[in-house]
């Protein structure tokens, strides 16, 4: 029953490029990650100190932290204002860490800016959880029993997530372009190893989210060609 959606070997020609390089982006974000946490940084500041003088030096005095569990799970909640710091980051005074303190700050500039794409990818997270598990339900019902409109609806609801990506990727890069900026700055980090650490750390990362771009794209472009192939059959 699943055999047009998850064997057809045309699902794995549009799917495979996007999850080699998922693959790709997650053993780079892993390798460099593994890399500059090993390197202190000269001034070995540890990165909560880093963040609360980081939201001192950028006016963020509504932002507060807090810790997390996990490993790399740091975030930053722009409906509580909150810095969630994972326990290895927290304590830790790497490159890495350093670096990722600072990109998560660099949401909270953006939300502090008001920036219109923050805010639109927090408005469609409701939106995208919901239509991202009853997209490919309703298509695969549709595409089952011939009912062309349904597969469309279906369509409608997983192009969210394709538009969420599209949206977080300048979000992400924006955050990163103004963490380097911080980093340097503020003499947190200091030459141009640390720095390219940093950055070697924030790049991996966003490929995370090209890949995550490509996945839904490809993805959403399978359903519109099984789709737009059943009308022909008409």
């Amino acid at each position: 029953m699943w055999w047009p959606f998850y064997w057809n070997p045309t699902y794995w020609l549009f799917i495979a490029p996007a999850l080699l390089f998922m693959l790709y982006a997650q053993w780079r974000v892993q390798s460099a990650y593994a890399k500059w946490s090993r390197v202190p940084s000269a001034q070995g500041v540890p990165s909560i100190k880093a963040a609360e003088m980081l939201i001192a030096q950028n006016g963020l005095y509504g932002v507060r932290i807090q810790g997390i569990p996990g490993m790399l799970t740091d975030n930053y909640d722009p409906r509580s204002k909150t810095l969630n710091l994972s326990q290895s980051t927290a304590l830790g005074s790497s490159v890495a860490s350093l670096a990722v303190v600072a990109h998560e700050i660099g949401h909270a500039m953006q939300d502090a800016t008001g920036s219109l794409l923050l805010q639109l990818r927090s408005g469609l997270v409701p939106a995208v959880n919901f239509g991202s598990q009853l997209g490919p339900i309703l298509f695969i019902i549709g595409f089952l029993l011939r009912l062309s409109p349904l597969m469309w609806v279906g369509i409608a609801f997983f192009s969210l997530a394709f538009v969420f990506a599209l949206i977080t990727l300048p979000v992400e890069l924006d955050a990163s372009s103004r963490a380097m900026k911080m980093l340097k700055t503020s003499g947190l980090l200091v030459g141009e190893r640390e720095l390219r650490g940093a950055r070697a750390v924030l790049t991996a990362a966003a490929l995370t989210y090209v890949a995550a771009l490509l996945t839904a794209l490809f993805q959403l472009l399978y359903y519109v060609m099984l789709a737009s192939g059943d009308r022909r059959r008409r």
